[in-house]
């Protein structure tokens, strides 16, 4: 049975986008030995799946790059040895990043710890021709207007990793 707690807070971040076109998904960062509850608890709750593990998608970050000789190389590189069929997706964190992964030609472009003016830009810039996923610092408070730049998908470990105890009790009373 998936987790209630998992699963009602997916629902609380699905309800905050409604109608935008955003989607929600969790991440990998779940507790250790319950991701497969934790993922079913995010679509029961009317989230999706981001990777239920490394082998679902390349997601390229700051060290890959570093370590690949740049962006372009990070991603020719990873197209090499990746399925034919599987999607590069790479992580940026300013304007020109994004630019570089765009012309690289990733197929999904997250915008990590963006503000929101510089989300709408980079919505701008890419103009369909990535998916666009925001991530980072996603609070209920925060999610709608993040969804509001365009994006097409919102990451929130918080989900799986950082989910609040449901207060549940039980009152007995004796019957005499």
């Amino acid at each position: 049975m998936p987790s209630p707690i998992v699963a009602t807070l997916a629902r609380a971040y699905a309800d905050a986008v409604a109608g935008t076109g955003a989607v929600i998904v969790d991440t990998r960062k779940t507790t250790p030995g319950l991701r497969a509850l934790e993922k079913a608890a995010v679509r029961a709750g009317g989230a999706s799946n981001h990777r239920f593990a490394l082998y679902d998608g390349v997601l390229i970050k700051d060290n890959h790059i570093r370590l690949a000789g740049g962006l372009r190389r990070a991603v020719e590189r990873a197209r090499a040895g990746a399925p034919h069929c599987m999607k590069i997706e790479v992580e940026t964190a300013t304007l020109d990043e994004v630019r570089e992964a765009l012309e690289a030609g990733a197929d999904i472009i997250m915008l990590d710890n963006m503000d929101l003016d510089q989300m709408r830009q980079a919505v701008a810039l890419i103009g369909g021709r990535a998916l666009v996923e925001a991530s980072g610092g996603m609070t209920l408070e925060r999610v709608r207007a993040v969804a509001e730049t365009g994006v097409d998908l919102i990451s929130v470990g918080r989900l799986t990793h950082s989910a609040p105890a449901v207060d549940i009790s039980l009152e007995l009373t004796a019957l005499n």
